[in-house]
């Protein structure tokens, strides 16, 4: 599928929440990655540190879930990406969960994250009454 980002496509706030969410979750990422990168006494890594690549991976996926339910003509398959959309918000939401119990003083970023993740809930369920 041809992922050129429609014109209109970049002043929806919905579409700008899902970048600023990107950019977020990829700097808490980097940072929370610099105090779980080192294993324990044991010779065991931390096992949160996969959680910071989830939300990278998870918030990536964003931007082309509303690329792909804005292009679509098909209610059925529109309603697939609508799906997917809300399933990565409540996995980007429970792996934020999940790594604010992390020991990493970038734990204090992730509710900035889960803020912005709440903003854009709101924007995604006005957005989805108007397809």
């Amino acid at each position: 599928m041809n992922y050129a980002i429609p014109s209109y496509l970049s002043d929806m706030p919905l579409y700008r929440k899902a970048m600023d969410i990107i950019y977020l979750s990829r700097s808490i990422s980097t940072y929370l990655n610099q105090d779980l990168n080192y294993l324990t006494e044991d010779g065991k890594e931390d096992t949160n540190i996969y959680f910071t690549g989830d939300i990278i991976q998870q918030s990536t996926s964003l931007a082309p879930e509303i690329i792909n339910a804005e292009r679509e003509r098909h209610s059925d398959k529109k309603f697939k990406h609508l799906e997917s959309l809300e399933r990565l918000t409540s996995l980007l939401f429970n792996n934020c969960k999940r790594l604010e119990k992390s020991n990493s003083n970038g734990r204090d970023y992730l509710p900035i994250l889960r803020s912005e993740l709440k903003k854009f809930r709101k924007l995604q369920r006005t957005w989805m009454l108007t397809l």
